[in-house]
């Protein structure tokens, strides 16, 4: 591909994200919650094993302070507690409380609902996971 459609890529993803950021960021504010807040939600999969807090910030790209700043308002709204991680009791682990659950579930709902991906069809959503994979599985440059 030339460097012209790789352009063209990025900035297709590009507008698509700004485009959801767009569209999410008053029912997030409603929920009483910034992107940030939000992503930190998403980060965390109640059918997991609780992530270590390093894990989360892996996760979400973010160094630990950030993390921590985050978590600091999840844990003061009760929406995750911060626990031993089980692996590791030196650290700590990120738990989604109950109403956290709810919330995140809320979170998820607002996203899939508002995102322009929501026009796609299930084949065309397929084929789209398939090439951000493939994507997101190239090492950085």
């Amino acid at each position: 591909m030339t460097e012209d459609g790789q352009v063209a890529a990025i900035r297709a993803v590009h507008e698509v994200f700004m485009r959801t950021e767009a569209a999410i960021t008053g029912p997030l504010a409603e929920l009483g919650l910034t992107t940030a807040t939000a992503q930190a939600l998403w980060a965390l999969d109640p059918g997991e094993e609780p992530p270590s807090m390093k894990a989360v910030a892996a996760r979400l790209h973010c160094n630990a302070p950030n993390l921590s700043f985050v978590a600091d308002q999840l844990s003061t709204r009760g929406l995750v507690e911060r626990v031993p991680d089980p692996r590791d009791k030196r650290s700590r682990a990120l738990v989604l409380t109950a109403q956290g659950e709810q919330v995140r579930a809320e979170v998820l709902r607002i996203v899939t609902e508002r995102s322009p991906l929501s026009a796609l069809t299930p084949d065309e959503l397929t084929t789209l996971l398939s090439i951000l994979d493939k994507a997101a599985e190239t090492p950085g440059r």
